[in-house]
């Protein structure tokens, strides 16, 4: 049995950053969600892979065209410390990509043993 994580260990997966759907058409999607559902994007990619909806709460929820075959979901977690967090997981037989870092955040891919997606996310 493991003992929960405390606030001061940076690899600690801390929440949830974002759900998203994986979409094979990002503007059909970002359409629907727009124009049926009512949610406004406040974020949406420049070269036109998605968009993330911010709701009341304060949740993100998002639709992305990944580079590979888009299907199922993703989730990405937070955490404070993205090398700490990787070293982690990697120590612990998951498999994560490199980070790669864009204007807002670092992020490293994985996927479960079912081939669900996940996202190790750290905001700067």
């Amino acid at each position: 049995m493991t003992t929960a994580a405390t606030t001061t260990d940076k690899a600690a997966i801390r929440g949830l950053d974002l759900a998203a759907y994986l979409v094979a058409d990002p503007a059909r999607a970002i359409a629907f969600y727009r124009d049926v559902l009512g949610l406004e994007p406040t974020a949406v990619d420049d070269e036109g892979r998605g968009a993330e909806f911010t709701l009341a709460d304060g949740s993100t929820f998002g639709v992305w065209h990944p580079d590979g075959e888009a299907k199922g979901g993703t989730v990405m977690f937070a955490v404070a410390d993205i090398g700490a967090a990787i070293a982690r997981i990697r120590a612990n037989g998951g498999t994560l990509s490199d980070p790669q870092e864009s204007p807002v955040c670092f992020m490293a891919f994985g996927s479960d043993p079912e081939g669900n997606g996940f996202i190790i996310h750290q905001r700067k």
